[in-house]
């Protein structure tokens, strides 16, 4: 059922009954400064209005370049670019409306992947990977949090049915940290299993930071992707201990299952498997 953004009414009555609203609206980076905010304030007063939890999916940007290599619940933060500085400004009117009612749970992770498109495994990483290249837009060596999407729902689901948290609960999803160099390996043994390492062997490439630097001022999506490239410079993890201590144990798919699925669910051995079938 599609219910514009903007009537409240109609968003209240298509919602109602709803007893958790996960708030995982996310407008292209060229349009942040004008609409995570309001998208947000919107759908915390939904919740508040259905008496419902309010969740949403946290990021990394609210510690800014200077984050440490371990990111805890109570780590400060300290935004350095405007994305940090909204995502910072959300969780705390978060935090102010749980005086007014509003139950809310920020789960904060990595860089998604899995369950389909959209993430930068898709558009940089594995994008050329039928020509038997692999993009990676940091140094090899430096640890990245990343975060299986099917994972993360689970630890939504486990959050949800909790009606003992805090007002307020702030947890973060360890995911999997990998070096640049690490899950391009963990990509190539997925995408073996599927049939489609190249005969001569895997090429890798890099994000041409430098021609986007120039090119900024001209074309905005690579002002705001160069505006958070830091986040493939710094190393950091996301320690998970008061998700557990909150939660239980929950799921955590290999890496290289997570990889496979997810190479399957974008399209990728699809091709290869019927060519196989028609062979045999």
């Amino acid at each position: 059922m599609a219910v514009a953004l903007d009537d409240a009414d109609a968003l209240a009555a298509a919602a109602r009954g709803a007893s958790v609203l996960v708030h995982a609206l996310n407008p292209p980076y060229t349009r942040w400064q004008q609409e995570v905010l309001p998208l947000a304030w919107q759908g915390m007063s939904l919740a508040q209005r259905l008496g419902a939890t309010f969740m949403l999916p946290g990021n990394v940007y609210n510690y800014g370049e200077s984050m440490p290599a371990v990111l805890r619940v109570d780590t400060p933060q300290r935004p350095s670019t405007a994305k940090g500085r909204i995502r910072c400004e959300l969780e705390t009117e978060m935090q102010a409306r749980a005086a007014d009612g509003l139950r809310s749970v920020v789960i904060r992770a990595g860089d998604f992947f899995g369950s389909g498109s959209g993430s930068w495994l898709d558009l940089a990483i594995v994008k050329s990977l039928r020509q038997g290249k692999l993009i990676y837009p940091g140094p090899a060596d430096v640890p990245h949090a990343w975060a299986y999407l099917p994972n993360l729902a689970q630890a939504f689901t486990a959050a949800a049915a909790r009606n003992d948290l805090p007002a307020f609960t702030r947890l973060h999803f360890a995911g999997h940290t990998l070096t640049g160099r690490q899950l391009l390996a963990a990509v190539q043994r997925a995408a073996g299993t599927l049939g489609l390492a190249p005969a001569k062997g895997w090429r890798q490439g890099s994000m041409p930071w430098a021609l986007m630097r120039a090119g900024a001022l001209v074309v905005p999506m690579w002002r705001e992707l160069v505006d958070m490239a830091y986040l493939w410079r710094v190393p950091h993890a996301l320690d998970c201990s008061a998700l557990a201590a909150t939660l239980g144990e929950l799921p955590a798919t290999p890496i290289d299952t997570a990889l496979r699925s997810a190479l399957l669910d974008l399209g990728f051995g699809a091709a290869e498997t019927a060519t196989h079938a028609q062979t045999a």
